[in-house]
């Protein structure tokens, strides 16, 4: 039995093809099939249902593949001990962001991390934070950042900062007028939200429940993105909570229409988080630095209550 051979296995148990694991590991397909014969041959057992399609794993099969993930990539950490021995700080890392922290974070430090760790080779992807639990669970991810706290026993959290809701309350809006907002001031009836499946939607829901009791099925009017929720907003269709760093540029028309709340702000807590067994601490470390030295002159709210993007 053989790590490659392990390999083999956990690209065929993905791809369910054994074509497609092989071009997946840059090998012949008759070169791939002959390594996992030899390892069933040797074990005496099936791994996989080839009658299937597509192919399936068998029950000892799938058993098999949870400890070939474990091995696999415990023999993935020699690298990684090797690199940190010697300050190496670079190679491919897979990246999730989720879609209301994308378009404001990134552009803050994604140039400044790459000058100063340009050995690394990002790979960066926009996925909601069940998308980036179940790659990082699969090791299709190194690290994500997302709305914390999670609660999955796997993954594990830093955070990088917490940042405040902003009410975003047009013109004729009842709520225009008032000055700093309480959290009782809401009623999620008159509330554009995001569609279902974004955390930030969640919490705004899981702090108007935490004052009024109210269903789901009372959203009428959802968005996939913020930018489509200040434009109906704009049009008099409700009033809307943006995350802070949304609001930095806002033009200043619609800066006029931004309403603060009193301490403590309800705020969400962002956090690079990435799976307890990770190897690629050296890059999640240096990550973490280049984003809050970033973040720490953005943000300057210190009063804040934690808003949970965990429905309850």
């Amino acid at each position: 039995m053989t790590i490659t051979q392990l390999y083999y296995v956990l690209a065929v148990a993905e791809q369910q093809n054994f074509t497609k694991a092989a071009e997946k590991c840059f090998v012949t397909q008759p070169t791939l099939s002959m390594q996992i014969q030899k390892l069933e041959d040797e074990l005496d057992i099936q791994i996989f249902d080839r009658s299937k399609k597509p192919i399936e794993l068998t029950d000892v099969g799938r058993k098999i593949v949870t400890q070939a993930k474990n091995i696999v990539n415990e023999s993935y950490r020699i690298q990684d001990i090797v690199d940190q021995q010697k300050g190496f700080i670079g190679g491919e890392f897979k990246f999730g962001i989720i879609p209301t922290v994308m378009p404001t974070l990134l552009p803050m430090f994604l140039k400044t991390f790459i000058k100063k760790y340009p050995k690394i080779k990002l790979k960066i992807e926009e996925l909601t934070t069940e998308e980036m639990i179940s790659r990082i669970n699969d090791g299709h991810l190194d690290a994500a950042i997302a709305a914390t706290p999670l609660e999955h026993d796997n993954i594990k959290e830093r955070v990088l900062y917490f940042e405040p809701f902003v009410g975003y309350i047009p013109p004729h809006h009842r709520l225009y007028s008032s000055g700093k907002l309480n959290v009782s001031d809401l009623e999620i009836d008159d509330m554009l939200l995001l569609e279902d499946g974004h955390c930030f939607r969640d919490g705004v829901i899981n702090l108007c429940k935490a004052f009024k009791d109210h269903t789901d099925d009372q959203f009428q009017l959802e968005s996939g993105s913020i930018e489509t929720l200040i434009k109906l907003s704009d049009e008099g269709l409700g009033m809307t909570l943006l995350p802070y760093l949304h609001t930095l540029d806002l033009n200043e028309k619609a800066k006029q229409n931004l309403h603060y709340f009193n301490d403590p702000a309800p705020a969400r807590e962002v956090s690079l988080i990435y799976h307890k067994s990770e190897l690629k601490m050296q890059i999640i470390e240096a990550m973490q630095g280049v984003i809050s030295g970033i973040i720490r002159g953005a943000i300057a709210f210190q009063n804040v209550k934690i808003i949970s993007p965990i429905s309850k």
